[in-house]
């Protein structure tokens, strides 16, 4: 789908951007704020961001990584307006954690264990979260989580580091306690 076009978008063309991302913006959204209600919130202001801003998207751009961003600013100011929440921290972040770039869902399998990572990802600091999501839940590419995330690709290496450590860890204490 082409979405460059001049001033804003005809209502068939926004239509299709809107039925081809609104399943992966709410899941994105989701993921990030941890809340249903919040991420039908965050997916309306990404699309009615996105509307606002059609004029301005390069068409050099891929329109995946453009509405991933849009998505990801959205999702994070519904966390950062809500009251503060304890977070995981981690004991040594210097441990080191081999990468893994499996797809989550696909590796819990089972439900309950799908909960609980679902769980501890909610339970990770949010620019750590949106690096796990984005790079092991949507599968986006160290690059394209880096412009969805407008930072380097090393910030997104360090950050996912982080969250594959501490998830680790939260599901190696949920298995010892089952």
């Amino acid at each position: 789908m082409s979405l460059h076009s001049e001033g804003t978008p005809d209502a068939v063309a926004f239509e299709q951007l809107v039925e081809e991302y609104g399943d992966r913006v709410y899941g994105i959204a989701l993921r990030i704020t941890g809340s249903p209600a919040d991420a039908e919130d965050a997916m309306q202001d990404a699309f009615l961001s996105a509307f606002r801003s059609w004029a301005g998207f390069r068409a050099e751009a891929s329109p995946t990584t453009w509405l991933y961003r849009i998505a990801v600013n959205a999702a994070l100011q519904r966390v950062r307006s809500r009251r503060p929440i304890e977070y995981l921290s981690p004991e040594d972040e210097a441990e080191y954690v081999p990468d893994w770039s499996v797809d989550l869902v696909r590796a819990a399998g089972q439900s309950e264990l799908y909960a609980e990572l679902e769980r501890g990802i909610g339970l990770l600091p949010p620019d750590v979260r949106v690096a796990v999501v984005l790079r092991d839940v949507e599968g986006l590419s160290t690059s394209e989580a880096a412009a969805a995330m407008e930072m380097t690709e090393a910030a997104v290496k360090s950050r996912l580091h982080r969250g594959r450590a501490l998830l680790r860890r939260f599901l190696q204490d949920y298995l010892a306690e089952g």
